[in-house]
């Protein structure tokens, strides 16, 4: 291996030892007889220091080197009280595995501002860089105690297709895709293929799951390709069930995130959210009467997002949820209760997050809701076919992963958590 030691790994433990690192020059100093080369992996910066009359040859080739460039270098780890490591790699060898070109498209340690767009154009410059580094890290915790928290209470971790014939959310927002000569797509989320896995016994599944939606929109909260939290479990008594499986889910992840980023949450300059469950709980209805008082709204109006915004002004929670929405308003798999559905959106800081719902498991119910809705019942067969030998109650939810770390971490715009974002303009890179 090129090295033995990560930046952060090293301590003044090591000091004596023979060490090699391994990253990214951020920046040299020269100062003539001396040179220190700031050298950056993705756990932090180590100080190399080159003397020129010890090793001339090498002094040279190192003070030449463009920042960005990537070497390894073998060395003495020695303490030093004045770098702010506590220690200084003193090499023996040092190892270009790649000269930067120059100009560089955009700075990577400079504080010189650059607008999203160059960021985004040059993606894989733009995660080298520490608060970007921090959004990713969180999100790979914000997954992995996810996952650990949903394994803890029984659930399976499933892969479902991302190619289908149909969707349960209709045809307008699909993209096509030419399936060896017949219609294809891309699917909007995992929602049919995980109410079937409820009839096979595995009553408990999630997925780290893929959605595609072809929405004109080109807003700061939207995707045309994002990511999800997708769950669903059976046997339930009613949705409450599976609110209460998403606070736990919440809290779990909002815990560990700050055990293991109090650096990263500092470096972002943001404090997590309050999340003690439960959660509150506000009937749409509730929600109407609270707006109605500030803007022009009736019921059976969607909530956009300038009502999102106005409620999460009028609620002192950072999490709450929205529930009992119109049945005209929810798809054709919501359990209806009235002219109610048994359904609920989680908000965060005055943002939608996170959908779910109880599903209707009785099949000559579900196809009622599909002929009611002006759908074709024959686009659906094998959904159905799956609700007429054995379906219990049910019900799960969809929970967006960038819009969560959006708003947890006060970011201005959904397209910073995710690697590449895909947007209604942006295909590349």
């Amino acid at each position: 291996m090129l090295r033995t030691h990560y930046a952060a790994d090293v301590s003044t433990d090591n000091d004596g030892d023979t060490v090699s690192i391994a990253g990214w020059i951020e920046e040299t100093r020269n100062l003539g007889g001396i040179a220190f080369i700031l050298l950056r992996d993705k756990t932090g910066v180590a100080q190399i220091t080159c003397i020129k009359k010890e090793m001339p040859e090498l002094f040279a080739r190192l003070t030449e080197l463009p920042r960005e460039s990537v070497i390894a270098a073998t060395g003495t780890c020695q303490k030093n009280d004045q770098v702010q490591t506590g220690w200084e790699l003193l090499p023996s060898s040092i190892e270009v595995l790649s000269e930067a070109q120059t100009p560089l498209p955009m700075g990577v340690a400079d504080q010189v501002n650059v607008d999203f767009d160059t960021r985004l154009d040059n993606r894989f410059i733009d995660v080298r860089r520490d608060e970007v580094q921090a959004i990713f890290a969180i999100r790979h915790t914000f997954i992995e105690s996810t996952c650990q928290y949903l394994t803890g209470e029984g659930f399976t971790h499933v892969h479902t297709p991302k190619i289908t014939v149909s969707s349960p959310e209709g045809g307008t927002e699909l993209f096509t895709i030419d399936y060896f000569g017949r219609d294809a797509y891309l699917v909007q989320s995992p929602q049919v293929y995980k109410q079937m896995l409820m009839a096979t016994g595995l009553d408990r599944v999630y997925e780290i799951a893929w959605y595609f939606r072809a929405e004109e929109h080109d807003t700061s909260k939207h995707l045309n390709e994002s990511t999800a939290i997708d769950v669903e479990m059976a046997f339930i008594q009613d949705d409450d069930d599976v609110m209460t499986i998403i606070e736990g889910m919440v809290t779990a992840s909002l815990e560990t995130i700050e055990k293991r980023h109090r650096d990263d949450l500092k470096r972002l300059d943001v404090e997590l959210p309050s999340a003690e469950p439960p959660f509150r709980r506000i009937p749409y209805d509730e929600v109407i009467d609270i707006l109605s008082g500030h803007i022009d709204i009736e019921w059976g109006d969607d909530l956009g997002t300038d009502e999102e915004n106005l409620l999460g002004e009028q609620i002192d929670d950072d999490f709450y949820f929205i529930t009992r929405f119109p049945l005209e308003t929810k798809p054709f798999y919501a359990m209806p209760d009235d002219d109610h559905a048994r359904a609920f959106d989680l908000a965060c800081r005055g943002t939608e997050i996170c959908s779910g719902a109880q599903r209707i498991h009785d099949p000559a119910l579900l196809e009622q809701r599909i002929a009611d809705l002006g759908l074709n019942p024959d686009d659906f067969a094998e959904y159905l076919k799956a609700f007429r030998y054995g379906m219990p109650p049910h019900g799960g939810f969809g929970f967006g992963i960038e819009r969560y770390l959006m708003k947890i971490l006060r970011r201005g715009n959904v397209r910073e958590c995710i690697l590449f974002p895909r947007d209604k303009k942006r295909l590349t890179p």
